[in-house]
């Protein structure tokens, strides 16, 4: 269900393609002058899983632009839908590629949209490897397409894509398609999914997606083994779990579930062990090892070690399902690697999709009028279409404080680093001050209760709604806070804020972090929605903790508040209540990291 858009250009300098190095020759590429194409639906045969054992039938549409034929090849993009949608959410954003001179490939993944099969969370064995037999359609390969659902009218053999000799092992290839990928969310999770299994796949771009999905679903801010990953869960996001999950089920219909029985029996359209984990996730709060292992198993976190390809990576800044910590660690992950990588941090995501006015748009793409539209399409026609066109800056983020008209360029900030801040400590003193470097602390505690069964301590606005009319109000001694002054000057803060908790608790509690900005007027506003769950399993050592990334200016006048909650409305937190003593003394201060 996340589309996108086509090009503005943005080259400042003039670089050559570095694909002439992967060892072939590309042929003169088609480009279509008038912005005309033609579409058709397409049924594919694919076998997934162990030995290919399990046939699914894929339901998708082509889109070829005009003047484009076997003689005038052109490169393609492939996409598919996001969670709990089809091939018919990603028709705008082919429309527009045809218009650029693309072939265009949108299918519905295993499960949703009329594509037969369970949802198996892009696997890579399931969705990885239908993926690649698209590749192969799109390579030239026959006998994978069908005008029929019954797959009885052969589709012929395609000649429209531009083909390469080697694919990105250096290996030769054959039915190897010069081929990019987009999409986002579940259609960004599918792009890792098909590289790591694919090596002809040329480049991807995915918008808004995860790294780790037992991150993602049951969050721990803390005992990280690398990138967001950690030794033990957090707290299950127990109302986005449910809505997808529930999503999911309702997916195929009944026509769907009467079209493809095998559907139905044990958990219903899904794999069996996701029933296991929303049963383990509503009524613990926790998800045990098999579920993390199932989890991890189609997450990048996993295979990054098998994606060699570039890669530009959009994540949302309002999201709370996949936040910017994911991508961050996906970047890492692929920079420490060597692989070419870079990222956006744009204004959107799954908890606010409007993008930002000149930034992005899902049904009226304009590469001229849209920076981020712009640098997607700059991206492949680089990569894929072998034009000198620049690719962008290593990092950008979207400062919503800017003023500007139209393009959404100048609302953008870039950096050659994604370590753009410079820590700024605030010490959490007794009387409830968060007080800078320099200023002396009073030395105490302050005592909170989290609630038997996980249950939520106050109301807030829901993290599937961050801007929803609900008041912030918690249950008397289940809440501390620690507040700043007013700032004098406007503060900038880009980047994870950190701090380290010392406690005493008579249990291994589960706690929650959260940053506020706190108006002249007393009011305070939870910044985009984002929590830092935290499950402490030994409350005698030092609790390091890392927040949610966020890109948020404190205003002049404005204060950064730190709260620590008992429970949360959006979670399921531990089961057993208990007391939590958080020590203030000075010694762990929150440290913000700060631009300027």
């Amino acid at each position: 269900m996340y589309g996108f858009q086509v090009r503005r250009r943005i080259a400042i300098s003039v670089v050559t393609l570095v694909v002439c190095a992967l060892g072939f020759s590309p042929p003169a590429l088609a480009d279509s002058p008038n912005g005309s194409y033609s579409s058709q639906l397409l049924y594919f045969s694919v076998d997934v899983g162990p030995e290919l054992s399990t046939p699914c039938t894929v339901v998708g549409e082509l889109f070829v632009p005009d003047g484009v034929d076997a003689d005038n090849p052109a490169p393609a993009i492939l996409t598919t839908n996001g969670f709990g949608g089809s091939y018919k959410d990603q028709i705008p954003a082919l429309q527009n590629f045809a218009e650029n001179g693309y072939v265009g490939l949108t299918y519905s993944g295993l499960g949703f949209g009329g594509t037969s099969c369970k949802i198996t969370l892009d696997s890579p064995a399931y969705d990885g490897i239908a993926a690649s037999q698209l590749v192969s359609f799109l390579g030239g390969q026959e006998g994978i397409a069908f005008t029929d659902q019954a797959l009885t009218q052969p589709y012929p053999a395609l000649t429209t894509v531009v083909q390469d000799s080697v694919d990105h092992t250096g290996a030769p290839s054959t039915n190897d398609p010069r081929v990019g990928m987009t999409g986002g969310s579940y259609g960004g999770g599918i792009q890792f999914a098909a590289a790591s299994v694919d090596p002809r796949i040329d480049t991807i771009i995915p918008m808004i997606t995860w790294n780790d999905l037992s991150y993602s679903l049951a969050p721990n801010s803390t005992g990280t083994i690398s990138g967001v990953s950690t030794a033990e869960p957090g707290a299950a996001k127990v109302l986005f779990a449910s809505l997808l999950f529930g999503a999911g089920i309702a997916n195929p219909g009944v026509d769907g579930y009467i079209a493809d029985p095998a559907r139905l029996p044990g958990c219903p359209n899904y794999v069996p062990y996701m029933c296991n984990a929303i049963a383990e996730a509503v009524v613990t709060g926790d998800i045990g090892p098999q579920v993390v292992s199932e989890l991890r198993a189609s997450s990048v976190s996993s295979f990054v070690d098998r994606i060699n390809i570039p890669v530009l990576l959009a994540q949302g800044q309002q999201d709370t399902l996949f936040d910017l910590n994911e991508a961050t660690a996906t970047y890492d992950a692929l920079k420490d690697r060597g692989v070419d990588a870079k990222m956006i941090w744009h204004s959107w995501g799954h908890s606010h999709l409007a993008a930002a006015p000149g930034e992005f748009s899902f049904s009226a793409p304009d590469e001229d009028t849209q920076y981020e539209t712009g640098r997607f399409m700059d991206w492949f026609d680089h990569y894929l279409k072998d034009e000198n066109t620049e690719t962008g800056p290593e990092f950008a983020y979207f400062r919503n404080w800017i003023d500007y008209e139209g393009n959404a360029a100048p609302a953008y900030a870039t950096s050659d680093t994604v370590d753009v801040g410079t820590a700024r400590a605030f010490h959490l003193s007794a009387d409830g001050g968060l007080l800078p470097d320099g200023t002396p602390v009073i030395p105490g505690s302050k005592t909170i209760v989290t609630a038997p069964a996980g249950l939520p301590t106050g109301v807030e606005p829901l993290n599937i709604n961050p801007a929803g009319n609900i008041p912030n109000a918690q249950i008397p001694g289940t809440e501390a806070l620690w507040t700043t002054a007013p700032m004098t000057e406007a503060m900038d803060v880009v980047g994870a804020p950190t701090v380290t908790l010392r406690v005493a608790a008579p249990g291994q509690p589960v706690v929650f972090a959260k940053l506020y900005d706190v108006a002249p007027d007393g009011t305070s506003s939870l910044i985009n929605g984002l929590i830092a769950p935290i499950r402490i399993s030994d409350p005698s050592q030092p609790v390091p903790v890392t927040m949610p990334a966020i890109v948020h200016r404190f205003e002049p006048g404005h204060s950064v508040r730190l709260a620590i909650t008992g429970g949360d409305i959006s979670f399921r937190g531990g089961l057993q209540g208990m007391p939590v003593t958080i020590f203030a003394d000075g010694s762990g201060p929150l440290e913000l990291p700060v631009v300027g």
